[in-house]
């Protein structure tokens, strides 16, 4: 969606001159979802961030879709959507990262509870990151750039004759092989 509301545009005006961190809700709604197929946007659950910087439910959608807002905390615009079926997977990444963990503790942590059956891990579903250049000049999100991740827990290359780096650019592969978090990456090469 290259076209954003006039609504993106004031917030960036507002940015500007009010130094406000915390982008305002409709931005966040008309944002978040730019990671999801369009035909699942207006359907979606959002998540975003209150005026406190917490990770709150903006809008309860209607379908299988979750999108994410992107984190007013870190560097870049990233945004990400989901298959609902993973929401306790993110949820539990999220609440584990809060508690101060790092990133190979969280991974170790999920897979010890995804075998020990604690924490739900779908056979199977899609993550959709998009990153992009936000255009302070025309409130729109420039550079827009998606790549799909698609979890198959426990898959190998052996049993997916999916290769573990990718043989030509955009081409699939599979990443942490074997484990909970096995998943295929699809890079697409960037225009």
């Amino acid at each position: 969606m290259k076209n954003l509301t006039s609504l993106t545009s004031l917030f960036f005006i507002l940015l500007s001159c009010t130094g406000q961190e915390i982008p305002d809700k409709d931005y966040q709604l008309e944002t978040a979802v730019l990671a999801a197929p369009e035909h699942q946007r207006t359907e979606a659950t959002v998540m975003g961030f209150n005026k406190d910087g917490e990770l709150v439910t903006l809008k309860e959608g209607t379908n299988d879709f979750i999108c994410i807002a992107d984190d007013p905390n870190k560097e870049g615009f990233s945004v990400a959507a989901y298959h609902k079926s993973l929401e306790p997977f993110m949820a539990r990444g999220r609440q584990l990262k809060a508690e101060g963990l790092s990133f190979k503790e969280v991974f170790d942590k999920r897979e010890e509870e995804v075998k020990a059956g604690t924490l739900e891990m779908p056979d199977k579903a899609t993550l959709y990151v998009t990153t992009g250049d936000p255009n302070e000049e025309t409130g729109e999100i420039d550079n827009l750039y998606t790549r799909y991740v698609i979890y198959i827990p426990y898959a190998t290359e052996e049993t997916t004759g999916m290769p573990l780096s990718p043989p030509a650019p955009g081409a699939p592969w599979i990443m942490d092989p074997g484990t909970h978090r096995a998943h295929i990456m699809i890079n697409p090469p960037k225009q």
